[in-house]
């Protein structure tokens, strides 16, 4: 997602994901501090996701805190964009898999 997409006046929530355990909040924040959990994310290649009610959500879940289970589905979909963009696979992922299962 490109910066300028992102209204820095809203709300930024960063997730750790380790590909075992549930995605943790681990940053989250308005304004200025949204903006720097951005630029944060940019600088080390962290791929971005516009979802404003998805952040909304996410912002009131306390730092350190897994994600309620009632979430999964739409965080499992930003976790895969997040691979995608990134050209990574989750583990066990054996690329060609999809394509020669799809026919």
């Amino acid at each position: 997602m490109n910066r300028k997409e992102i209204n820095p006046a809203e709300v930024a929530v960063a997730l750790l994901y380790d590909g075992e355990n549930t995605p943790r909040i681990t940053a989250k924040g308005q304004g200025e501090l949204a903006e720097q959990i951005i630029a944060l994310a940019e600088e080390h290649g962290v791929p971005l996701h516009g979802d404003r009610e998805l952040a909304a959500l996410l912002s009131q879940i306390p730092i350190g805190d897994e994600i309620p289970e009632a979430l999964y589905v739409a965080i499992a979909h930003v976790i895969a964009f997040a691979y995608l963009v990134s050209g990574k696979f989750p583990p066990g992922f054996k690329h060609g898999e999809a394509e020669s299962n799809s026919g």
